[in-house]
């Protein structure tokens, strides 16, 4: 093969890739800042754009609108809070979610920011169907990942509800730590995780 018959590959400018990141973290900053202090209702696009020290375009290059930008922002975040578990037991494997959703909520960002936007879910369907479908989904991945293993270890039915899970895991938490806002000690969330795991072996079954 010749020099002119090998295929050329195209490289991006030196810095370009990690400018690209430095953007790309400065909105997702701006976006959690903005809506802190302002709300999802009042925050605007502009407004994180000046936050992040970029302009507008910036943000349409990467969101056709401020609801989208918001939810895969959030969802974002989420995912990477949120650990894949496998401890081994399924009720080790709640006990680290558990934890790692409790620090997430008590985050005094999240403390501010996930009651804001539940509230506007509750006054625009749209927000409330795309949040709703973006968390779910998020969550139901690593709920999934942990069925999973418990029924390979025989701990569950291979039938098991995934999403039957994901509630009664966090369903719990979500009432105690953004409801009633009560402590959450260690030993709040061992009760709970040995809670959780008897009535998931329960509601489908199988003897512990």
């Amino acid at each position: 093969m010749t020099a002119a018959e090998r295929p050329t590959s195209r490289r991006a400018p030196a810095g370009a890739a990690v400018l690209q990141r430095d953007v790309t973290l400065a909105i997702q900053a701006a976006v959690f800042a903005e809506l802190a202090e302002h709300g999802y209702g009042r925050m605007s696009i502009e407004a994180v754009a000046r936050r992040a020290g970029v302009g507008k375009t910036a943000i349409y290059r990467r969101w056709n609108s401020k609801l989208q930008m918001v939810i895969d922002v959030v969802s974002t975040a989420a995912v990477k809070v949120m650990p894949v578990p496998d401890t081994g037991s399924l009720r080790g494997d709640i006990r680290e979610l558990l934890d790692a959703g409790a620090q997430a909520m008590r985050h005094p960002l999240a403390s501010q920011i996930v009651p804001d936007l539940l509230a506007e879910a509750a006054r625009n369907p749209d927000i409330a169907e795309t949040l709703e479908k973006a968390l779910r989904e998020t969550q139901q991945g690593v709920s999934a990942v942990m069925i999973g293993n418990a029924v390979e270890r025989g701990e569950l039915p291979a039938d098991t509800d995934v999403e039957l899970a994901l509630d009664m895991v966090f369903g719990p938490l979500y009432w105690r730590v953004a409801v009633t806002r009560s402590p959450v000690s260690p030993d709040y969330l061992d009760r709970l995780a040995q809670g959780a795991a008897a009535a998931l072996v329960g509601a489908h079954g199988v003897a512990p």
